[in-house]
């Protein structure tokens, strides 16, 4: 290969191999049981509450391993890759997309926190963290949405590392 080709041809982007494991967040993010069952607003805000919930346990999971650093952060940027990409195709343009997405962004790190330390503690502490970091419709319930997280959590805390980062999320 020459100096040339090697300079200009184009490195693999690395956040390609946690693809599967987004597009796996996003499926578990969008399952109906969250939205029919335990009464999360089928919004577009819902939604966001739901992808940033999963992904959430996913990266207090990642975290926990200790050895996939480098995967945490480049899931994230697939997170903010993802939010942008979905606010273009709201309208947003792109003089406001960034402050928009740092916005996002810093509504995801606000819930990471608050979902590590409920996943951490006892489940009323989870159910608070639910409860101010999920839009419901009326009658949705921030205790259903806790455990099943929490069971969302058990599982992957049960998964070997390879295939939670190849997005095997099964039940």
């Amino acid at each position: 290969m020459s100096l040339l080709q090697r300079l200009f041809t184009p490195k693999p982007d690395p956040r390609e191999s946690l693809r599967p494991l987004w597009h796996a967040i996003v499926a578990e993010a969008r399952r109906p049981a969250w939205y029919a069952d335990d009464g999360v607003a089928d919004t577009v805000a819902g939604r966001f509450d739901m992808v940033s919930a999963v992904l959430a346990v996913v990266l207090v999971r990642m975290e926990d391993a200790g050895t996939m650093t480098d995967e945490t952060v480049l899931l994230t940027e697939l997170f903010v890759h993802d939010m942008d990409g979905q606010l273009r195709e709201f309208g947003v343009g792109d003089v406001v997309v960034g402050k928009h997405v740092g916005k996002l962004v810093g509504a995801m790190g606000g819930r990471l926190g608050a979902y590590r330390a409920g996943l951490a503690g006892d489940q009323a502490a989870l159910e608070t963290a639910v409860g101010r970091n999920v839009s419901f419709r009326e009658g949705g319930d921030p205790a259903r949405v806790a455990r099943r997280l929490r069971a969302l959590s058990d599982r992957l805390a049960a998964l070997p590392d390879d295939q939670l980062l190849a997005g095997d999320l099964a039940a």
